[in-house]
């Protein structure tokens, strides 16, 4: 009798990173914009901060130069401005409200490899995605808040001077209206 030995050879394609993950009815990218048109690579990676309707990367930790504190006078984040990449855009305002729904979408202060943020949960899913606590760039180019608040633009602008915006804290969340030369995280939504 002849033994005969079979190799079954198995090719798997897994997606290391889903690009994004739908909590309460909006599909919300899973990583930072880095660089335009480009991700960060994980989650818990910081990307760049971007100051209100300007499609300038900065880095999220040192010095800066070449600062300019003046401010967009566009009612409107353009889409030439938006460093989103393709098939993601800049998220408004309302959506930023649907990811802060208490009845439909848990939030708790968490710690990812070492890197504080929140952790945004859909209830009846279960997706979820972690947003870092950068903190931000004020209008002269420093950096405050880091590791302690987690500060994410939208394109809903509000007055000459301000703009929408996340903000979260280990005790508190909520939206707010800030200045448009300060540069914050960008977390993007499918367009």
């Amino acid at each position: 009798m002849m033994a005969v030995a079979f190799i079954l050879t198995v090719s798997l394609s897994v997606h290391a990173q889903e690009e994004g993950v739908v909590i309460n009815g909006v599909k919300w990218a899973t990583r930072n914009v880095d660089e335009p048109g480009a991700f960060a690579a994980k989650p818990e990676d910081a990307g760049k901060f971007y100051q209100w309707n300007r499609k300038k990367a900065w880095p999220t930790t040192g010095d800066v130069t070449g600062w300019s504190n003046s401010i967009s006078t566009d009612d409107a984040w353009g889409k030439a401005n938006d460093p989103c990449p393709a098939g993601w855009r800049m998220p408004a305002l309302r959506e930023v409200q649907r990811l802060l729904d208490e009845d439909k979408v848990n939030s708790e202060w968490t710690t990812l490899n070492g890197v504080k943020g929140r952790k945004f949960t859909d209830k009846a899913t279960g997706n979820s995605i972690f947003l870092p606590a950068l903190g931000c760039r004020n209008g002269a180019g420093t950096i405050h808040f880091a590791g302690t608040d987690g500060l994410y633009w939208t394109a809903s602008q509000n007055a000459d001077d301000r703009a929408g915006y996340l903000q979260f804290e280990e005790p508190e969340l909520g939206w707010y209206y800030g200045y448009r030369n300060f540069s914050m995280a960008v977390r993007a939504v499918e367009e």
